[in-house]
């Protein structure tokens, strides 16, 4: 029955590809292979995310009057409702730290190299994707913390040069946080950032089988054994998702997301009022610059220097190799360590004052 139901299926689909890839596809080994890991847990997570989303979209209403009071119903009535929000929270978050940590692994195993640039861009532009699906979602509920953390990020977009105003009425749908902030924030995290991710990921799956598992340049890929990426590499990817999920499960239980207190945009703002963790750094800096420096608005020199930063590190490849085709180890691993540091620093130097 097995065999004809393949033998059936083989004639009305090409399944030529998916045998080739795991029949043929391979997995370098050595002292960096454990890296690999988290480019699958950042998919796995990302999976987890469309999931529990599509099943809180069953009872979410995105209006000003119903989003908070569908949220609650959603922790309080529905079976296991405040266990899947609460899976969607941590996911999130966990999956922005694992991109993070897999796009510092590429880094300094100097997987960027060619040919390579365009799967490096791609994973750039999927992270910049994840932080602006945290930024979106983190208002939905429209809490207090949340609508006023979505004004404070909104008037940080404000101050940027020449187009900052037109992002933000452009975010907000006006001039400030309110009904239509809401619906837009709504439509970005439901339908045009999925769209997009799955689009990006697809590509960015496409390359990485097209170039293959790339191999440090301290090693010789001639000299380094080969694994078969299925079932031997497949059947451990397999386990680190299970342990992911072990702890995104424990995360979820024992810390379940609180929901707060409804948003009333004519109450104060609460005391010691921050973004969420992944944009910490950023904003303790914005904290620690002078309102002027010269002649100049400090806050506009901050955006400016980040801006300067991120396009300094997506073309990470084109300065990263020399013309000769040898990686700059030293420099590019110098450079991580460096921002790795800063962001790691920073952030906790934001929650701590």
């Amino acid at each position: 029955m097995r065999a004809k139901a393949a033998n059936w299926l083989g004639e009305r689909i090409d399944l030529s590809a998916m045998r080739e890839l795991i029949e043929h596809k391979t997995v370098p080994v050595h002292s960096a292979t454990r890296w690999y890991y988290f480019g699958g847990i950042t998919l796995f997570l990302f999976a987890i995310q469309v999931i529990t989303g599509i099943l809180l979209m069953l009872y979410y209403r995105p209006t000003v009057s119903e989003a908070f009071e569908s949220v609650r119903f959603i922790m309080t009535r529905a079976e296991f409702g405040w266990l899947i929000r609460s899976i969607h929270s941590w996911s999130a978050n966990l999956l922005i730290f694992v991109a993070f940590v897999h796009m510092f692994s590429v880094v300094f195993t100097h997987a960027y190299r060619p040919p390579r640039e365009l799967t490096w861009l791609t994973g750039i532009v999927l992270l910049g994707l994840m932080l602006f699906f945290g930024f979106s979602g983190y208002l939905l509920p429209w809490n207090q913390i949340s609508y006023f953390a979505t004004k404070v990020g909104t008037d940080v977009a404000a101050s940027a040069p020449l187009i900052g105003p037109a992002i933000a009425r452009f975010l907000r749908g006006g001039e400030d946080v309110g009904a239509p902030t809401l619906t837009r924030f709504f439509a970005f995290h439901v339908i045009i950032l999925p769209f997009a991710a799955m689009a990006l990921i697809a590509l960015h799956i496409l390359l990485v089988q097209q170039n293959g598992m790339s191999t440090p340049p301290w090693l010789t890929a001639s000299s380094v054994r080969q694994m078969r990426f299925f079932p031997n590499f497949f059947l451990r990817e397999l386990m680190v998702w299970y342990c992911a999920l072990a702890i995104l499960g424990a995360l979820a239980a024992i810390f379940p997301w609180e929901l707060g207190e409804k948003a009333d945009s004519f109450a104060s703002a609460p005391a010691g009022i921050r973004p969420e963790w992944y944009f910490l750094a950023q904003f303790y800096t914005l904290k620690l610059i002078p309102s002027h420096v010269w002649i100049f608005e400090g806050e506009i020199l901050g955006i400016l220097g980040f801006g300067l930063l991120a396009a300094f590190w997506v073309v990470l490849p084109f300065w990263g190799v020399d013309r000769a085709g040898a990686a700059r180890a030293r420099l590019v691993t110098g450079v991580g360590l460096l921002l790795a540091s800063y962001l790691a620093t920073f952030t906790v130097l934001g929650y701590v004052k």
